[in-house]
């Protein structure tokens, strides 16, 4: 995982003062890295029955569309307000800077489909347990979750209130 620490940027004062962004984009233009990445996050989940890949606007779609294809199993594309054709169902939830709101087709999933549920990272927990609370609103099993970093001074993973695990593959 020395590849993820060496190969995310850090971007002081980004969407605004006092956030520190973690940039993943020279992660994802190292052809080596970036698949070394998704082996390690889909490592996890394998044999594990998963149905569907749920990945969050806009960088979880990255990470989760390229796990779905190796975990053999659907991508479901997690949005954000108004990005989706009717009929949807939404949750609205809050963010280090702000609030936001998440939304999934109502025909995306099926009843008892398993599903795991892809982020880039986790930081307040606030888009990860928006994204659970929809999948299971549909009335699909969420299996788990994975992220590729954690940033564990702000605490995200105390708002995982699922008995299903959370996966990160690193951790600031």
């Amino acid at each position: 995982m020395q590849a993820i620490y060496d190969l995310v940027r850090d971007v002081p004062d980004f969407p605004r003062p006092g956030i520190m962004f973690k940039d993943i984009t020279p992660l994802l233009a190292d052809a080596n890295a970036f698949a070394e990445c998704i082996r390690a996050l889909c490592d996890p989940w394998r044999g594990k029955g998963i149905g569907a890949v749920c990945g969050i606007e806009s960088r979880g779609f990255i990470f989760g569309a390229a796990m779905a294809q190796s975990l053999n199993a659907g991508f479901v594309p997690l949005r954000k307000a108004g990005k989706l054709p009717p009929p949807v169902v939404g949750m609205d939830y809050g963010l280090e800077y702000g609030l936001d709101r998440l939304e999934i087709g109502t025909e995306a999933l099926k009843p008892g489909e398993r599903v795991l549920i892809v982020d880039d990272v986790l930081a307040t927990g606030g888009t990860l347990d928006a994204g659970r609370r929809l999948v299971e609103r549909l009335g699909a099993e969420v299996v788990g979750a994975s992220v590729a970093i954690e940033l564990r001074g702000l605490d995200g993973r105390a708002r995982w209130v699922s008995d299903a695990p959370l996966h990160a593959l690193v951790s600031y």
